[in-house]
């Protein structure tokens, strides 16, 4: 087939086939099928040949040499953010967005999530219902990424190559099936824990305290947390740091199954 007509044909398979809240607790929740999405063809079309292109695009940081921090924000898309693209938006910042697939479904026509994408945001499988993985048997753990797979895929035209596992629970089973789902464990060396103080200046000074090579754990589903991003982007920044994604931090996309908590 000729490279120009795999888009084309990618598209019309996509238009062919019918595709069959973020807790604190630890409770198991039904996996509900996922209901199609609606998205302009022409639009994913263009999508399908920018994954073929590379995704995401990574700037050229030497994160060996410069101060890098890695901003990870779990939980999304919510309600809050939109306000918070907006932000990194104006500040030329790029992060990391660890995303549940029953909020990507809950949040119509998908334009959050695409806008992560079009941003240059790296976007990150955080399972369908959030979960502890390593308490579900394996199926479970497979079915809870492959859910939220489907829809960012569907939805955004590209492929995830990191997750997090909820709770940061994992095992050797997890990381088995992560590998074979090409994805690479993000964990985390800064817990700004605004999930559970939920206080602006809190959030604040506690990412304030990140060190080069650092992935900070944030939630964008809380309105103090998003409220506390400019200061902690003014803080950061004061002290050297350069804001990158958590393949940019690595230089690399990491390697699936593998397990990351900082540079």
């Amino acid at each position: 087939m000729r490279v120009w007509a795999l888009p084309l044909a990618l598209l019309a398979l996509a238009v062919c086939v019918t595709h069959a809240v973020p807790r604190r607790q630890h409770q198991h929740m039904k996996v509900t099928p996922i209901k199609p999405a609606t998205i302009d063809p022409v639009t994913f079309a263009k999508r399908l040949v920018s994954m073929q292109a590379g995704w995401p695009r990574s700037r050229n940081f030497d994160c060996s040499k410069l101060k890098c921090v890695a901003l990870t924000f779990d939980d999304g898309p919510g309600e809050h953010t939109w306000r918070l693209l907006d932000l990194l938006r104006s500040r030329d910042v790029r992060a990391t967005f660890f995303v549940i697939g029953q909020m990507v479904a809950a949040d119509k026509g998908g334009h959050t999530v695409r806008r992560i994408v079009d941003d240059g945001h790296e976007i990150g499988n955080h399972s369908w219902s959030h979960p502890p993985l390593a308490e579900l048997p394996p199926h479970r753990v497979k079915q809870e990424l492959r859910h939220t797979e489907h829809i960012v895929r569907q939805l955004t035209g590209v492929r995830m190559r990191v997750m997090r596992p909820p709770y940061g629970s994992t095992d050797e089973q997890v990381a088995a099936e992560t590998r074979r789902e090409g994805l690479a464990q993000i964990l985390w060396n800064l817990d700004t824990l605004d999930w559970r103080d939920r206080v602006t200046e809190t959030v604040a000074k506690r990412a304030s305290h990140a060190k080069p090579g650092s992935i900070v754990l944030l939630h964008d589903i809380h309105r103090t947390t998003v409220d506390a991003m400019p200061k902690v982007l003014d803080t950061l920044a004061r002290r050297g740091f350069t804001f990158v994604t958590v393949s940019e931090l690595y230089g690399r996309t990491p390697s699936p199954g593998k397990m990351y908590t900082e540079r």
